[in-house]
């Protein structure tokens, strides 16, 4: 069997980390804020995850690539094009033109909401939740749910960077989660 968790390279995870700025206090005290903006910048760093998020999910017939506002619209449309599937925006309350539906939800460091667009993707299709982090797993919880009211079946969540020691991974599979795949690139333990 494939271990997909096994694909990065040493050599690949490395080149992504060192991509990758801590930024302290960020957005509020105590926070040690991952910024991806150094990744983006660096046209190999972004072929690399754009790849591997690719990879991960190629042969999963995913259907429709759910991109969370707004660092998961880059990493969500790229690979939406990589697997031929729709791309839908998750985004912040009022941003969305027609009529939506909305959910509340609790971050790391305070509450929020999501919304996404009514008639999003057709009953039965298969879901891939995409952002640029997973911490505590509320945010991405919250587009899963949104997907699952509209009729999609969430078959996975990716990440470019996951903070290990805030469990949201096993947030995301918790409760019976018809989301078998939890797929992160770079992993940080606490105080990394």
């Amino acid at each position: 069997m494939f271990d997909h968790d096994k694909l990065p390279s040493t050599h690949a995870l490395d080149y992504l980390k060192a991509h990758l700025r801590s930024v302290p206090d960020f957005p509020k005290p105590g926070i040690l804020f991952k910024d991806i903006t150094p990744l983006l910048a660096d046209p190999r760093a972004l072929h690399i995850t754009f790849d591997l998020l690719a990879q991960r999910f190629i042969g999963e017939h995913i259907d429709v690539v759910v991109g969370v506002e707004s660092r998961g619209f880059i990493f969500g449309g790229a690979l939406a094009a990589r697997l031929n599937a729709s791309f839908v925006p998750v985004r912040k309350p009022g941003k969305l033109p027609a009529k939506t539906d909305r959910v509340a939800y609790a971050l790391e460091y305070g509450e929020a909401e999501l919304e996404m667009h009514l008639g999003s993707m057709k009953k039965g299709a298969r879901v891939v939740v995409v952002d640029d982090l997973l911490a505590t797993g509320g945010t991405a919880r919250a587009a899963a749910e949104l997907s699952r009211r509209q009729g999609g079946v969430v078959s996975g969540y990716g990440f470019v960077v996951e903070l290990d020691f805030l469990d949201g991974r096993a947030r995301l599979l918790d409760g019976g989660s018809d989301a078998p795949i939890v797929y992160s690139i770079v992993h940080f333990a606490a105080g990394e």
